[in-house]
């Protein structure tokens, strides 16, 4: 049995928890919009790291404050800040063909850390292997509602936006997904006993 690991559990004096926990929820936007422009250009869906940062967001802060940090995300790009992918930003770029992805993100990372945090539910399990399932689920939060938006707003045909949105990009997210639960653990192997 492990025990979930968490940013505030690492580097928070119990004293200072409220600031230190606003400073990794803002810190995670940043990073999520950093990880936007980092892109593989594929079409109609760009491959980005943004979903390594939602993912580890959920896995780190917990269900609440990495959704937290993602709606923070989303609340900056809505605004008009250049966050999104390509420097993109704007209601509009939310209401498009891969605005789905986005809007799942808060979803994604709220389902992550519940998965992770809940002591009932992977507890048997190392850590690593956890985490792999954990992102799984939150990565198949995105997809279900970026496929389906991608679908009504630009393709309209299922076979189609699942050829193109979720197929093309499957590599490339186990990549992410190993990627993270790799950090996710080795974080829990060192701060935790």
């Amino acid at each position: 049995m492990h025990t979930t690991i968490t940013l505030d559990k690492i580097f928070a004096l119990p004293e200072k928890r409220s600031l230190t926990m606003g400073i990794w929820i803002g810190s995670f936007s940043l990073l999520t919009a950093v990880g936007a422009q980092i892109i593989i250009p594929t079409l109609p869906v760009p491959f980005t790291l943004q979903t390594f940062f939602v993912l580890l967001s959920g896995a780190l802060l917990g269900p609440r404050k990495g959704a937290a940090a993602q709606m923070s995300y989303l609340a900056m790009g809505a605004s008009g800040m250049p966050v999104f992918a390509g420097f993109a930003g704007g209601l509009p770029y939310l209401l498009g063909p891969t605005g789905g992805y986005l809007i799942a993100f808060p979803f994604a990372a709220w389902v992550t850390g519940a998965l992770l945090h809940d002591t009932r539910i992977f507890s048997w399990l190392p850590r690593y292997t956890a985490a792999v399932i954990a992102m799984i689920a939150g990565v198949t939060v995105i997809f279900a509602m970026g496929v389906t938006q991608l679908n009504y707003v630009f393709i309209n045909d299922w076979n189609t936006s699942i050829s193109a949105g979720f197929v093309s990009l499957q590599i490339w997210d186990a990549v992410k997904i190993a990627a993270a639960a790799g950090i996710y653990a080795e974080l829990g192997r060192r701060f935790t006993k």
